[in-house]
């Protein structure tokens, strides 16, 4: 059965997008196209129709030409590398679309533009559904033999780019105050007063900015990887951009830092055995019931390599310790001045220390 729908385009004409779906003895298929006249689409669907009507068309399309859904669940079954959460909730997203029931010859760049320009969201936030969908165009020609034309893809994002669809994450520079943290400090110290097994979430947080860790890798650290006479432990899986898994690495740990694990006790094989979702919910919650706005966990760690920079640190001493391999992902960080420690006669540090 077919239907043509009207779409708005930015110049204020119109398009009309001729839809055929056709379900026959379980199998199904299901292809799009774009008409500037009405009269030219509906024409579409008749041929279509008749064409797709023959014995064994839609068996023969179907097997050699899926739809982009098919290569999507193909991508995340066979995967060797474990697909990201976020990845995984945008992938599962795009199979909700229109775009998804196109066979995989007949996407253009056109189609994507307008699958990206239906996404509600920031140009942020439709990038990352654009670099995930990129992925299966880029793999799936040469891996499964879907006609998936990996450069209409490339000219879809060149198109978007330019006219602000889609864009890179803006850098955040949220620091946290010295006021802040001694109120997050103060209100996690008396909730464990109150609940002795409530989450130190006062030690994971100035661990966090001394060692200037992310909080999944804090909660992946052990005791058999901390090597406190070389004052460093070992990140299992750090983050990186081409690998998910396997990428363990020895960090240096500045002397806050380790005097934090020294005060932890050791009752699990994890330093930090708690889970980085239990942190992010305790962070945020304190965070809003303080009246502390926009502040991320993950703002620990651009405070703990900005304060690095102030102490006089030069680029190869605070990698050592942040685990960036890239150098020229520090480069942000250069412009700080040397300001000294400001954290040195903070009173934060050894309460947090001497608070179990």
């Amino acid at each position: 059965m077919g239907s043509v729908s009207t779409r708005k385009r930015r110049d204020g004409s119109s398009s009309y997008l001729a839809r055929v779906r056709v379900m026959r003895d379980g199998t199904s298929y299901h292809e799009t196209k774009t008409f500037d006249r009405r009269p030219a689409a509906t024409a579409w669907i008749k041929k279509r129709e008749k064409e797709l009507a023959k014995p064994g068309a839609l068996e023969k399309l179907n097997a050699s030409d899926p739809p982009l859904s098919k290569a999507i669940e193909r991508y995340t079954e066979e995967s060797v590398k474990e697909i990201g959460r976020t990845k995984a909730q945008v992938l599962r997203a795009i199979k909700t679309h229109p775009i998804a029931d196109l066979p995989c010859s007949t996407i253009k760049s056109k189609d994507i533009i307008e699958f990206l320009q239906s996404l509600p969201g920031q140009p942020q936030t439709v990038g990352n559904y654009a670099s995930h969908l990129a992925s299966i165009f880029a793999i799936a020609r040469p891996m499964w033999d879907f006609r998936l034309d990996d450069r209409e893809m490339r000219d879809a994002i060149t198109v978007a780019r330019r006219m602000g669809i889609i864009a890179r994450s803006a850098q955040r520079n949220r620091r946290p105050t010295l006021d802040e943290l001694s109120r997050l400090l103060a209100h996690f110290i008396e909730r464990r007063k109150r609940t002795p097994q409530a989450l130190p979430m006062h030690k994971v947080i100035m661990f966090a900015l001394f060692s200037t860790r992310r909080q999944a890798e804090i909660t992946r650290l052990t005791w058999d990887g901390f090597q406190k006479e070389y004052n460093r432990v070992l990140v299992r899986d750090m983050k990186h951009p081409g690998e998910k898994h396997g990428n363990d690495k020895w960090v240096d740990l500045p002397m806050e830092a380790i005097r934090i694990i020294d005060s932890m006790p050791r009752r699990k094989s994890e330093i930090f055995p708690y889970s980085p979702d239990a942190i992010t919910a305790s962070f945020t919650r304190a965070c809003k019931l303080l009246g502390i706005e926009d502040l991320h966990f993950h703002d620990l760690r651009h405070e703990g390599i900005s304060r690095l920079f102030e102490m006089g640190w030069n680029i190869p001493h605070v990698a050592a310790v942040s685990g960036h391999s890239s150098w020229v992902s520090l480069k942000r960080y250069t412009h700080i001045r040397e300001t000294g420690d400001k954290y040195a006669d903070w009173p934060g540090f050894q309460i947090t220390i001497d608070t179990v």
